[in-house]
């Protein structure tokens, strides 16, 4: 015998999860509604199948295939219009002319004994049997009563319940004979219990009834859908589940990653290949879909979450659907009953209240509360541009494809035939994806010149010599699983606001330029980077009275690039130096501020045993530098903003230094003492940049280990703050201690205070209000001026949902009264 499995509805009552995927390929326990379906033939021996489809056909047909897979015969019969359940059935007659057949919804998930009912309809001679079953609340269904024979007497289709006699319905499984044909008019809408057994019953044939036992639902809700998930991992659906079940009800499937500091309370299933971090707790009825990452402090219950979403730390999903491909950034909170359509992306810290549905393609803004259902809005993205270029999760928001685009539309901003520098750290994700960058380069008729693994400063020292622009590939400091791709200009900066915009409109149009075959871009690979750049770096700063100073320092390397160019660089200094940390740790592509804080503490120890003039420790990059005095002591950021600033304004005596608005006035009185003065930039580093482009600026730093130093280089580099660093000490004969001792304390606090994006222009403007007549700097945000001098300053992050505090005051109890005031002004005007 030969069955037919209906697979042709669009299952509207199911969207926006039916949007993008036909009803039968939505998974229940990780596995397509039919696919349980058809693995119930063949238990029953209908291996022989015929597949009716017609909504998104293709994607039926692509998953099944002709069946091989599963051990059986497929072959589809497709519906250029909706025929309806008998019309569906008849376009299918041809190939099921010759025996009798059974019909099954592709959509409902049953364990009913399919042989008994065979045997039931071979046994009474039947022209059409019904698999009828009893159900709780029959409004949804057709009503069937049956005599005592099991002989059919009356159907009701769709009952109200005053017309409710019996709570025994029509499953849509059936046991049909091709007899049965002759009442189906072919190419028109034709279903089987409003038109064809209404006929049978009229002309006396034989309708019989039988009554199944086992399980069975019409998962053609959102609530039946995830009841469906719930009853399997319940076993109350005699269905297969693949993987293993670890302990009572909690099932993992092969290559599943659970870390065993996470908590799980069954019965749930975790797909295969998926990861569950150390933190997270999983609770009952939750199915987690294959290749899934469930981050730490998340918190999952009763949740269905298809293939590869990414579900971020402490995020909270309870009793909602998220659709494929989804990634739900930090803390965002999905609530009872909410749906999320596929490839959507849930902003952190926003909120998707219960019952909504958010359609495919969708973004959901960081911080944003949402209460009504998106369905129209159109896929855009804010802000493609964060602090450090393009950045995001490696493989999540940051994938090869995404650096193809981006790099296409860089290049489209391009003259055809320049010339772009390329550059990574030393972690396998940027070396894959800059491999991906080149590409997209090449096959826009750009030449690629290609540094492979440098440190940051040389791939901006490279890129302009000559070329028109660079991309670095880099992971995000402080966070393991996540890549910065930044873009240079022509002078090795980062792209200005403008290039950024201009940047923007290309991708977001995808208007990509695409290369004729004589036209791809070259290749290729330049020789001696680290020596024309430590020659270049030792012919512009002064270095002179080192190599008679006997100065010992010792430099960390972090197990990063920048080892890559002190040994060129040390031994011209002619400085006694001992490095520790100089090999590269493809594991360890960046550091932890506890690993930073740990390594500068072994530093320490290292400088004082060794009685070096101090220490430095460079970021894996080399961008940024970090201080250890003599004594072993940390040098703190501030602090050694400070410190700098003093030493070179001490032997320049003259012209500006680029300063960003939040850091201490304490470094005007510096600059003030040495007749040197402050330009006050933005927090932005291309601001920084831009004054440190100046002839008459002579020193930038962020007050974050970045230094600028401008004989050199207007960006951040870390071996350049290093080599002017050991000519200031050498020539000044002073040690660190003694020029930190001699700058008066800052008592600079900061607060960071979570702010939803649809007020942080209110809350701008209520803090400018509040300021009344105190002076108002807004060079970068707004900065309020005390009349005693205190100040605090208030900046909306361009990137995440969060607005940063800076206060100071003679003493950190005031600045701490002036942080508490104003964090009150914000946390109002957010509420």
């Amino acid at each position: 015998m030969k069955a037919v499995v209906m697979a042709g509805g669009e299952g509207t009552r199911l969207r926006p999860m039916t949007s993008s995927m036909p009803k039968p390929l939505l998974p229940v326990a990780n596995r397509p509604i039919m696919e349980h379906v058809l693995r119930l033939l063949k238990r029953h021996g209908l291996n022989e199948t015929v597949v009716t489809v017609q909504f998104l056909a293709s994607l039926v047909k692509n998953y099944f295939g002709d069946g091989e897979e599963l051990g059986m015969e497929l072959s589809y019969a497709n519906e250029e219009k909706p025929l309806g359940t008998a019309g569906s059935v008849k376009n299918a007659e041809e190939a099921l002319k010759d025996d009798a057949f059974l019909v099954i919804s592709g959509d409902a998930l049953t364990d009913f004994d399919l042989t008994d009912l065979i045997r039931f309809h071979k046994e009474k001679g039947a022209l059409v049997t019904v698999c009828l079953t009893r159900v709780p609340n029959p409004l949804e269904f057709g009503i069937t009563i049956v005599d005592e024979e099991g002989k059919v007497e009356r159907f009701l289709e769709k009952p109200t319940w005053g017309q409710v006699f019996s709570d025994t319905v029509n499953t849509g499984i059936y046991v049909m004979e091709p007899e049965v044909f002759d009442y189906v008019e072919a190419d028109v809408p034709v279903d089987w219990s409003g038109d064809v057994f209404p006929q049978l019953m009229k002309e006396g044939k034989p309708i019989y009834g039988y009554v199944a036992e086992g399980y069975w639902e019409d998962v053609g809700t959102h609530e039946s859908y995830v009841k469906a998930q719930a009853d399997v991992l319940e076993g109350k659906v005699d269905v297969e589940l693949d993987g293993f079940e670890i302990s009572p009800g909690v099932w993992v499937a092969e290559g599943a990653e659970v870390h065993s500091d996470a908590v799980l309370r069954g019965p749930l299933y975790i797909g295969d290949y998926a990861k569950v971090e150390a933190g997270a707790e999983i609770r009952e009825h939750t199915v987690v879909g294959s290749n899934v990452v469930v981050k730490s402090g998340a918190f999952l219950h009763k949740a269905v979450v298809h293939d590869n979403v990414y579900v971020g730390q402490h995020s909270n999903l309870r009793g909602c659907v998220v659709g494929k491909n989804t990634d739900i950034m930090r803390s965002a909170r999905i609530e009872d009953g909410a749906v999320i359509g596929d490839e959507c992306l849930i902003g952190e810290e926003s909120i998707i209240q219960g019952n909504v549905r958010v359609y495919p393609f969708k973004i959901i803004e960081a911080g944003a509360f949402v209460n009504t259902s998106v369905i129209w809005e159109s896929r855009g993205q804010a802000h493609l541009f964060g602090a450090r270029g393009v950045s995001g999760i490696l493989n999540v928001e940051i994938t090869p494809e995404l650096a193809v685009r981006l790099a296409g539309a860089y290049a489209t901003t391009l003259k055809k035939g320049s010339t772009v520098t390329t550059a990574r750290d030393h972690s396998r994700g940027a070396r894959a994806l800059k491999r991906a960058v080149i590409s997209a380069l090449q096959a826009s008729a750009i030449d690629v010149r290609d540094l492979e693994n440098v440190p940051l400063p040389v791939a901006r020292q490279q890129t302009a010599r000559g070329s028109a622009g660079g991309i670095m590939i880099r992971t995000t400091p402080g966070v393991p699983d996540s890549v910065d791709i930044m873009f240079f200009d022509g002078q090795g900066a980062d792209l200005s606001q403008g290039g950024q915009r201009k940047l923007d409109r290309v991708f977001a149009r995808q208007e990509y330029r695409r290369a004729f075959p004589g036209e791809i871009g070259d290749l290729h690979f330049p020789a001696s980077v680290f020596d024309s750049y430590t020659g270049s770096l030792l012919r512009n700063v002064d270095t002179t009275g080192i190599a008679d100073s006997g100065l010992k320092v010792v430099v960390d390397a972090s197990n990063g690039s920048a080892g890559l160019v002190l040994p060129s660089l040390l031994g011209k200094l002619g400085v006694d130096s001992l490095t520790i940390n100089p090999g590269l740790d493809e594991s360890r592509p960046t550091e932890t501020a506890d690993t930073r804080r740990s390594g500068l503490v072994r530093l320490g120890e290292i400088v004082a045993s060794a009685r070096a003039a101090f220490g430095v420790r460079f970021d894996p990059v080399g961008e940024r530098l970090s201080l250890v005095d003599e004594k072993g002591r940390i040098v703190e950021d501030d602090r050694a903003l400070l410190v700098m600033l003093d030493l070179v304004a001490a032997e320049r005596r003259s012209g500006r230094v680029a300063l960003p608005v939040t850091t201490t006035r304490i470094a005007e009185q510096v600059a003030a003492y040495h007749g040197t003065q402050v330009e006050w930039t933005t927090t932005s580093p291309d601001d920084l940049t831009r004054v440190g482009r100046d002839e008459t600026t002579i020193f930038g730093g962020d007050g974050k280990a970045g230094f600028i130093i401008p004989e050199f280089s207007s960006v951040f580099d870390g071996t350049a703050a290093f080599v002017r660093l050991i000519g200031l000490v050498a020539r000044t004969q002073l040690t660190l201690s003694q020029i930190d001792a001699r700058i008066p304390r800052a008592h600079v606090l900061k607060r960071d205070l979570a702010t939803p994006w649809a007020v942080k222009g209110l809350v701008m403007r209520r803090v400018v209000e509040a300021a009344g007549d105190r002076f108002v700097d807004t060079t970068d945000g707004v900065r309020v001026v005390e009349t005693d001098g205190r100040w605090v300053m208030v900046l909306p992050d361009p990137a995440e949902a969060v607005t940063h505090l800076w206060a100071e005051g003679p003493d950190d109890a005031s600045a701490q009264a002036l942080l508490d005031e104003w964090s009150a002004v914000v946390d109002s005007a957010g509420r």
